[in-house]
C-alpha cells in the first residue's frame, strides 16, 4: 500500500514539475511568436514594395541587394517557424519527430533524476504505458434469419420451384421454421430486404389454416388504452391498436367526460349476420315464383330447420329477396352466438340452396354471395336493415363538464354537429358517414380484439346526434350504428395478443350463461367508445384545438418531457 502511494506521489510530482516548467516557458513563447509574426509581415511588405518599384523602373527582378537578400532569408525563416508552430508536420516531419523524442527523453531524465520524498523507495523508471488501441465505432449487426445447412437446401429448392412455397408447413411439420425459410426465399427472389420484419416470438401454429397463409413474419402495432369507460354502470378499459397519434388521448378525454357525467347507456337493437346468394332462372316469372315461396310465412319453418342444421348457434331470423330481371338475390339473416358468423351463415345458406334445388331444379346458383349482403362495402341495405349488431348509445354531458373537460360550450357543439356531421355529410352524399371519425375508433378496437379489419367499412356506419337538454344547459349526445360486426370467438380472436385484449374487456370467448352475450357486449363497448371519440374530436374542432393537439401528440419527439408539458 505504501509503495502504491509513493508511486502515485512520484507521478504527481513529475506532473507538477512539468506544469511548472510549462508555465515558466509560456511568456518566452508568446514573445517569440510575436517576433516571428511581425518579421513575416514586415519582410513580406518590404519585398512586395521593392519588387513593385523594380517593375515600375524596369529593373531586373533577380538582381538582389544585400537588404533584399536578408529580407528573403528572414521571410523563409519566419515561414518555417510559423509552419512548425501550426503543426504542419509533412514539411518538418524529421525535425518534429526528433524534437518530440528529445522532449520525451528530457521528461524521462527529469523523472529518473528526481530525488527526495517524492520517489523515495520507488524504482527509478516507470514501466511504459501500453499503446492506446484505436477506438472504432461498430454499428450493430442487423437481425438476420439464421438458417442451418438443411434449411438452406430447402430455400434453394423453393427458389428453384421444386418445392411450392405454400406447402412448407405440411412438408416440414414446423410452422415457425417454414415462416423463416419463406422469409429468406422472398428476400432472394425479390432482391428486397425484410430487415425489421420480426419472425421470433410468435405462435405460427395458431394461425395455420385459419388466419393467414404463407406467413413471413408479423407486424407490430402499439396498443394503448382509453378509459375507464362507464357504460351501463360498468367500467371498461378499452384497448386500441393504432399508429395514429392523438387518437387514444382524444378517446380517453371523451371517456372522462362521459364518466364524470354519470356514464353512457347502450341498447342492441338487432343482432343478425347476413349472406345473400344470387341465383338465375330462365325467366323473370320463374324467379318471382321462388321469391314468393321464400317470403311466404308458411314455408319459413321448413327453411329455418334446414338452415339451423349448420350449427347449434345459427338461428335463421328472416329471408328477403329482390329481383333484377331473371336474377334473384336472397338475403338470409341469422343469429350467430358469440361468433361474428360469416362462415356460419354461409354454411346455412348452402344447406337451404341444396334443399331448394329439389323443388326448383332449374335454379342456377351463380354465387354464394351476390353482394346484397353486403359485406365489406358501404351499402344502403346495411344502413337501413342493419348487419351484425345494430346499436344505439347515448349520454348526457353536464354543462360544467363541457366547459372544464371539453373546453367548449353546448351551443357550439350542437351547431357544429348540425353543420358538419349532418349537413356537411349530406352535401358530400355520404352513405352512413354522418359522423366525425367513427372509423378511427372502430378500426383501433377491431385490430386490438382480433376482428376482421376490412369490416370496418360497414361497421363504421354511424350517425352522431347532439342536442341541448335541461333548459339548454346540458348536452345529449348519441351514436346510432346499425352494422357493428364483431365476435369473441373464432378468427383472430384466438390469437394470444387479441385474446388478452378481449380478456381485458371481460368478453373473451363464448358466454356460458347466454350465447351471444359477449359479442353483444363488445358491440356496445365499440359504440360507447365511438361516442367518446366523437365527443372529444367535435369539442377540439369547436374550440379550435384540433391542429394544436395533433402537433403535440401526432409528431415524433425524442424529448418526452416536451410532450408531457
Amino acid at each position: 500500500m505504501d509503495a502504491h502511494h509513493r508511486s502515485v506521489n512520484a507521478v504527481e510530482c513529475s506532473k507538477t514539475k512539468k506544469e511548472k516548467h510549462d508555465s515558466q516557458s509560456q511568456p518566452s513563447l508568446y514573445l517569440t511568436n510575436a517576433v516571428f509574426f511581425g518579421l513575416f509581415f514586415s519582410v513580406a511588405y518590404f519585398l512586395l514594395h521593392r519588387w513593385r518599384e523594380k517593375i515600375r523602373t524596369s529593373a531586373p527582378l533577380h538582381v538582389l541587394t544585400i537588404s533584399e537578400m536578408i529580407a528573403v532569408v528572414s521571410l523563409i525563416a519566419s515561414i518555417f517557424y510559423l509552419m512548425a508552430f501550426f503543426s504542419i508536420s509533412f514539411i518538418l516531419h524529421p525535425f518534429a519527430v526528433s524534437r518530440a523524442v528529445q522532449y520525451d527523453e528530457e521528461d524521462e531524465t527529469e523523472i529518473d533524476g528526481t530525488t527526495g520524498s517524492c520517489l523515495a523507495g520507488v524504482t527509478p523508471k516507470l514501466p511504459p504505458l501500453p499503446p492506446k488501441a484505436p477506438v472504432r465505432k461498430v454499428a450493430p449487426e442487423p437481425l438476420t434469419v439464421q438458417l442451418s445447412s438443411d434449411d438452406e437446401e430447402v430455400v434453394q429448392a423453393v427458389v428453384s420451384g421444386s418445392i411450392p412455397s405454400y406447402s412448407l408447413e405440411s412438408k416440414l411439420g414446423d410452422c415457425r421454421r417454414a415462416a423463416a425459410i419463406r422469409n429468406q426465399v422472398v428476400e432472394r427472389v425479390t432482391g428486397r430486404s425484410l430487415e425489421g420484419l420480426p419472425i421470433e416470438n410468435f405462435d405460427y401454429d395458431s394461425i395455420l389454416g385459419q388466419c393467414c397463409e404463407m406467413p413471413i413474419g408479423f407486424i407490430q402495432i402499439p396498443v394503448g388504452v382509453a378509459g375507464p369507460l362507464l357504460l351501463d354502470g360498468k367500467e371498461f378499459t378499452v384497448p386500441m391498436a393504432t399508429t395514429e397519434g392523438c387518437l387514444v388521448a382524444s378517446t380517453n378525454r371523451g371517456c372522462k367526460a362521459i364518466y364524470v357525467s354519470g356514464g353512457a347507456s347502450a341498447v342492441v337493437l338487432r343482432d343478425g349476420m347476413t349472406r345473400a346468394p344470387v341465383v338465375r332462372f330462365n325467366s323473370a316469372k320463374r324467379a318471382s315464383q321462388l321469391k314468393f315461396f321464400l317470403e311466404d310465412p308458411l314455408n319459413f319453418d321448413s327453411l329455418a330447420h334446414t338452415f339451423n342444421k349448420s350449427s347449434r348457434f345459427a338461428r335463421l331470423q328472416n329471408i328477403k329477396a329482390t329481383i333484377a330481371g331473371k336474377n334473384l338475390y336472397i338475403r338470409f339473416t341469422c343469429s350467430t352466438g358469440d361468433a361474428m358468423g360469416m362462415n356460419m351463415v354461409s354454411k346455412g345458406v348452402q344447406n337451404v340452396l341444396d334443399f331448394l334445388q329439389s323443388d326448383f331444379p332449374d335454379m342456377d346458383v351463380i354465387g354464394i354471395s351476390g353482394n346484397f349482403c353486403s359485406d365489406k362495402k358501404a351499402a344502403a341495405v346495411n344502413w337501413i336493415e342493419g348487419r351484425g349488431k345494430s346499436v344505439v348509445c347515448e349520454a348526457v354531458i353536464k354543462e360544467e363538464v363541457v366547459k372544464k373537460v371539453l373546453k367548449t360550450s353546448v351551443e357550439s357543439l350542437v351547431e357544429l354537429n348540425m353543420l358538419k356531421n349532418l349537413t356537411g355529410s349530406a352535401m358530400a352524399g355520404a352513405l352512413g358517414g354522418f359522423n366525425a371519425h367513427a372509423s378511427n375508433i372502430v378500426s383501433a378496437i377491431y385490430l386490438a380484439t382480433g376482428q376482421d379489419p376490412a369490416q370496418n367499412v360497414e361497421s363504421s356506419h354511424c350517425i352522431t346526434m347532439m342536442e341541448a337538454v335541461n333548459d339548454g344547459k346540458d348536452l345529449h349526445v348519441s351514436v346510432t350504428m346499425p352494422s357493428i360486426e364483431v365476435g369473441t370467438v373464432g378468427g383472430g380472436t384466438q390469437l394470444a395478443s387479441q385474446s388478452a385484449c378481449l380478456n381485458l374487456l371481460g368478453v373473451k370467448g363464448a358466454s356460458k350463461d347466454s350465447p351471444g352475450a359477449n359479442s353483444r357486449q363488445l358491440a356496445t363497448i365499440v359504440a360507447a367508445s365511438v361516442l367518446a371519440g366523437e365527443l372529444s374530436l367535435m369539442s377540439a374542432i369547436a374550440a379550435g384545438q384540433l391542429v394544436k393537439s395533433h402537433m403535440k401528440y401526432n409528431r415524433s419527439s425524442k424529448d418526452v418531457t416536451k410532450i408531457a408539458s
